[in-house]
């Protein structure tokens, strides 16, 4: 770890010059400009009495963060399927994140689960063929490049009724499938 780096990182971050560092930690100017290039190092007592000033632990400084995955390849995702369904999870481990997109496959005739009402939302695009989207007593027909978008507020779920097979890019909000 780039103890110096890390350090300019946060006063910058906090909006501070190296004086009120300083002032704030009781060092030096000098000694914390030495220390930011990596000229010096600080005892751990002296690290401590930085850290605290900017706001954090040492343990919060030292804690490394994980870098987040952003691009999921087709080795990534994990393909369930059902009798009436197949649903491709394309960002695994989503339990995590605020939202939850799948690709679902609804073969002729076939049926996607029922969402029970739900605090969230739901969005959904149609990548091939069209669907029905039936939500309570209504139903909407949902064509290749359309999209819908729900409240979560009532009970729902998609049919195919046409002889070829098709595909929706499903997104929930929170996660739920």
């Amino acid at each position: 770890m780039d103890i110096g780096h890390k350090i300019k990182q946060l006063r910058v971050q906090k909006g501070l010059t190296l004086e009120e560092l300083a002032s704030r930690s009781e060092l030096t100017k000098g000694f914390l400009s030495q220390m930011e290039r990596n000229l010096t190092s600080p005892s751990i007592a002296t690290l401590n009495d930085i850290v605290e000033a900017l706001g954090t632990t040492l343990s919060e400084f030292f804690k490394e963060e994980k870098q987040e995955k952003l691009v999921f390849r087709k080795k990534d995702f994990f393909v369930d399927e059902r009798e009436h369904y197949t649903i491709h999870w394309i960002v695994p481990n989503t339990q995590k994140n605020e939202m939850e997109p799948i690709m679902i496959e609804l073969p002729q005739g076939g049926e996607s689960f029922q969402m029970d009402p739900h605090s969230g939302e739901e969005f959904g695009y149609v990548l091939e063929g069209s669907i029905t989207l039936d939500c309570q007593d209504e139903s909407f027909t949902v064509h290749k490049g359309e999209t819908f978008y729900l409240s979560g507020k009532t009970s729902h779920f998609l049919r195919n009724d046409k002889k070829t097979k098709a595909k929706v890019l499903w997104i929930s909000t929170p996660p739920l499938f």
